[in-house]
């Protein structure tokens, strides 16, 4: 282990082969499609429920690293549909990371509507099941949106929990609380959905260039 105090200074020795270094993450890996989704969101008549329909791939990145913080990850893009419809409900992009180091698990989350966060906990590294959190002023696990959104419906915390079935399969939840304009009580804004795999992950860059003749 390098010393606290060594803040530039890169692992000596990393695996090239990221799909294998992911801890709690490797189940994730692959593209997915579940079709069980359920939105539970503001309106200004009171909370809707919305069915949806999903499509998740989940990459393997070249591992990274913050001079000796060795992270190994996972690119994301998600499109979400309503049942029978082609236009897109929700699209949303970011990076699933793993620092074996320090067990911990950082979900960064992007969205088109002005929206950008960095979710983290402490996972064990065979966890099947595990939590991850971000509010609005941490100073590492953050919340950022537009200024509209900061006025209208102010994203104050969110959370993300994650299951991995015994069957391959894996869910999560969201609760994305919301203080919305003229609204004393918080809004949670939930939804979750449970995903089949459609295909394996493709390796990331360096571990293809290991396999080259």
């Amino acid at each position: 282990m390098m010393p606290q105090d060594d803040i530039y200074n890169e692992p000596p020795s990393y695996s090239l082969d990221t799909l294998s270094q992911l801890g709690p993450l490797q189940a994730l890996a692959g593209v997915w499609e579940g079709d069980q989704g359920l939105d539970i969101k503001p309106k200004a008549d009171g909370p809707r429920r919305q069915a949806f329909h999903e499509r998740i791939s989940l990459q393997a990145i070249d591992p990274q690293t913050n001079g000796p913080q060795l992270l190994y990850g996972l690119r994301y893009h998600t499109h979400i549909t309503k049942p029978g419809q082609i236009k897109t409900y929700h699209e949303q992009v970011g990076y699933w990371l793993w620092d074996p180091l320090r067990s911990i698990v950082l979900h960064t989350l992007s969205i088109p509507r002005g929206v950008t966060l960095m979710a983290g906990g402490e996972v064990d590294p065979e966890a099947r099941r595990f939590e991850l959190r971000a509010r609005a002023g941490d100073p590492c696990y953050g919340i950022c949106s537009n200024p509209f959104l900061e006025r209208a419906f102010r994203t104050v915390e969110f959370r993300i929990e994650v299951t991995i079935h015994d069957d391959g399969r894996w869910s999560y939840e969201e609760d994305t609380v919301l203080a919305i304009a003229g609204q004393n009580e918080l809004f949670h804004h939930v939804d979750g959905n449970t995903l089949r795999r459609l295909a394996t992950a493709t390796a990331n860059p360096l571990a293809r260039m290991q396999e080259q003749p």
